[in-house]
């Protein structure tokens, strides 16, 4: 059930970098949802909506990365919650949800996600969505299948557009205990995730680890399929893009793929973010949360 707003803990809202324990923090930000749950063929995907502005407040839904769950957008979800009912689910074969019945066809597994939003906010009220990473791919294919419902559509860090970049090799982890597992988080999340190695702090290394347990869709080469080009060709919402400037997975390529996004979509705003990585709305949560709310608003009232 949602809290009123008498009973809500204090740190909601508050910069997730003021809070040092990052268990608590996840904790604290997660009792500040309401949790829904909406079929995964036989199974159940898991949603959370973040609601500090009432029922009349527009929707936006964020897709988090591969090998991910909600927890990729803690540092963005408090500020948009000011305006939006957030909604973020853990994608199917991640984090809390279920294994799709077919966990190697994105369109598919985007038409669970498209009829668990109709599930938890109704058919007929228009949403926007945001993706990264593969989540990416998931946004503009549910954004494809819904139409002009689907108010706007915003990609982040997406391997999908334009040529491929060179391949990140991550170091095996799940053995591991103690000290050299979280080394290795360090490690692969400076390799794939984090331009900056300084900023990967308490909280990411706590997010990687509890993603990385529940991992069990295998997401590149779904966001490599050419899923996204085709649901961007058919896609009617506005559409925006985001890549830090050292985003790995596209590395040493991004201005190509912006370049072949821009090509594809002369009509879209899209934005690289100096010194960044891939997990940009993590890394540069400031920048991020700020050039999202100016994108949103603008199809605020569609």
């Amino acid at each position: 059930m949602p809290m009123n707003d008498d009973a809500r803990p204090e740190p909601f809202g508050q910069d997730p970098r003021s809070r040092p324990d990052p268990h608590q923090l996840l904790t604290d930000l997660e009792a500040e949802s309401m949790r829904y749950e909406t079929p995964c063929g036989n199974d159940r995907m898991v949603w959370h909506m973040w609601n500090r502005t009432g029922r009349a407040a527009p929707v936006v839904v964020l897709f988090h990365g591969g090998a991910g769950s909600w927890r990729h957008w803690v540092r963005n979800i408090p500020v948009l919650a000011a305006r939006y009912r957030v909604l973020v689910p853990d994608l199917p074969g991640l984090g809390d949800s279920d294994f799709p019945p077919d966990g190697n066809d994105a369109e598919a597994i985007a038409a669970i996600v498209a009829a668990g939003i109709d599930g938890v906010i109704g058919e007929e009220t228009p949403y926007d969505v945001v993706g990264f990473s593969f989540g990416a791919t998931i946004a503009a294919c549910v954004g494809a299948q819904r139409g002009t419902r689907v108010r706007s559509v915003t990609i982040i860090g997406s391997s999908g557009v334009g040529p491929l970049g060179s391949a990140v090799q991550l170091l095996k982890v799940r053995h591991l205990k103690g000290e050299e597992r979280r080394e290795t988080h360090r490690e692969n999340l400076s390799r794939l995730m984090i331009a900056d190695r300084a900023k990967i702090d308490e909280l990411a290394l706590a997010i990687q680890d509890w993603n990385t347990e529940r991992s069990r869709l295998r997401t590149p080469a779904m966001s490599r399929s050419g899923a996204i080009l085709r649901a961007l060709d058919r896609l009617q919402a506005p559409l925006n893009g985001i890549w830090g400037e050292f985003d790995a997975p596209a590395n040493p390529r991004a201005p190509e793929r912006i370049a072949a996004l821009r090509e594809r979509r002369p009509d879209a705003d899209i934005r690289m973010i100096e010194g960044a990585g891939h997990w940009v709305a993590f890394e540069a949560a400031d920048t991020v949360n700020g050039m999202l709310l100016e994108m949103l608003e603008r199809t605020a009232g569609r």
